[in-house]
């Protein structure tokens, strides 16, 4: 990975974290993205002192479609080529909120963020031969269902209904992003990174999730385990040329019947665009 560029979104904890760790240890320039400054600023001279390269920092809160937006410009302000764009950030709510934009925060962050990131940063990773963009899902794509009647969850909030619906359409997102680049040299993986021990829904935990994870905590994967799908995707010469396929533990599984629905990924493409202000997209 030495020279290249890799953005890794939520880099300030957990998998994410760990991605961009990894990633540095093998050589590549990290530019990691947090919503607390001073907590991102930590998480990058933690990675730098293990990695060979600087870590860039990159403040913004990806709920917002402004701050994705001015996110982008900084990122292609800084850097004539981008290798690898890493889809990692993404959170859990278990009551429901509303971003600046108006949006159901689930959706906006762990589905339209790096939807919008993505199509904002594709004519540079199109550029450079061979890059990569890899999404984090969830094994939870396998429950979801994408309720275009109730896409926001205004009538009928759910915190684990709106989790699944977002982990399924970063699968759908990612096999329709595969299916538009075509053979522009750009592959589009994504991965569930297993059940990982991360402060993954403690900001507004369900009563599930207050009992029972400290009880599981012990047989979760280590955050550092739980990276090596998103390092293998990222760097591995073995999936240079692989692309439209979801991953775990470092090999090619199948997701749910529901993300190879064409018409909905699709569908939920325009929806998509349309909820971000694109006139088009890739």
């Amino acid at each position: 990975m030495a020279g290249k560029v890799v953005v890794v979104t939520g880099g300030t904890g957990g998998i994410g974290k760990a991605t961009a760790s990894g990633l540095a240890a093998l050589g590549a320039h990290v530019a990691i993205t947090g919503r607390d400054g001073e907590r991102a600023h930590a998480a990058a001279r933690e990675i730098g002192a293990r990695g060979e390269e600087a870590v860039g920092v990159f403040v913004a809160d990806m709920s917002s479609q402004r701050e994705v937006r001015r996110l982008a410009q900084e990122l292609l302000d800084a850097f004539p080529r981008i290798d690898v764009l890493v889809n990692n950030v993404g959170g859990y709510w278990s009551t429901r909120h509303v971003t600046a934009d108006g949006l159901e925060r689930t959706f906006a962050l762990n589905h339209l963020a790096p939807f919008l990131l993505t199509d904002l940063l594709r004519k540079r990773l199109i550029e450079n031969a061979s890059s990569r963009v890899v999404t984090v899902s969830s094994n939870a794509q396998a429950m979801g269902k994408i309720d275009f009647d109730d896409l926001q969850g205004e009538r009928d909030y759910s915190g684990s209904d709106a989790y699944d619906q977002s982990k399924l359409a970063n699968v759908l997102f990612t096999y329709e992003l595969a299916r538009r680049l075509g053979d522009r040299g750009v592959t589009a993986n994504v991965l569930h990174p297993g059940v990982v021990r991360t402060a993954f829904g403690a900001e507004d935990p369900g009563r599930l999730q207050r009992l029972f994870v400290p009880l599981l905590k012990p047989l979760m994967k280590t955050p550092t385990r739980g990276a090596a799908t998103s390092i293998f995707l990222a760097s591995s010469p073995e999936v240079e040329h692989v692309t439209g396929r979801y991953f775990a533990n470092r090999r090619q599984k199948k997701s749910s019947a529901r993300s190879h629905d064409e018409a909905v990924a699709a569908r939920l493409w325009q929806v998509s665009a349309d909820l971000v202000g694109l006139d088009t997209a890739t």
